[in-house]
């Protein structure tokens, strides 16, 4: 029998090297199966976010495109020709936008414009949204604010949403 008084009783512990189950922290199998969630997640997440990145891009490149063409309007209203505002060549101004877009889109007129009666304005697609863009690609607005692209997307209405 027992002679220790209750509070002296002896405690089982467990051998060394063995833990009680669920008390310190994850199992491998548990961290395993984490790690596979995310990386599912991260497999679905990450196209759908790069396609997004692709077409806010594009969109800002039509909005900037527009501006651009408002701005050579102005030209033919004070000027009565596109292709000289106050005597000098004219030039696309440096918007906001045209900075913010640098490193993606390209803003120039295209060959052989502006002529006094015509321009026509391309948005060239640079760098990553080059090769990540190629259903669009170029979009261009002239004076009658007939929109184009130069890729692959059944309507021009769908690149300039």
């Amino acid at each position: 029998m027992n002679t220790l008084p209750r509070t002296q009783a002896r405690r089982v512990h467990p051998a060394p090297g063995r833990h009680r189950r669920g008390r310190n922290g994850f199992t491998l199998i548990e961290l395993m199966v984490t790690v596979a969630i995310i990386g599912i997640l991260s497999a679905v997440a990450y196209p759908s976010y790069t396609a997004h990145v692709v077409r806010t891009r594009r969109a800002s490149a039509a909005g900037c495109t527009m501006e651009l063409a408002t701005f050579m309007e102005r030209v033919y209203a004070s000027n009565l020709r596109y292709d000289l505002n106050a005597g000098l060549a004219t030039a696309l101004p440096a918007v906001a936008c045209r900075t913010e877009l640098a490193g993606t889109y390209a803003f120039a007129f295209a060959v052989g414009q502006p002529t006094a009666t015509t321009f026509s304005i391309l948005a060239t697609p640079a760098g990553n949204q080059a090769a990540a863009d190629t259903k669009c690609a170029t979009l261009s607005i002239d004076q009658a604010n007939t929109k184009g692209r130069s890729g692959t997307a059944p309507t021009v209405a769908e690149c300039w949403k």
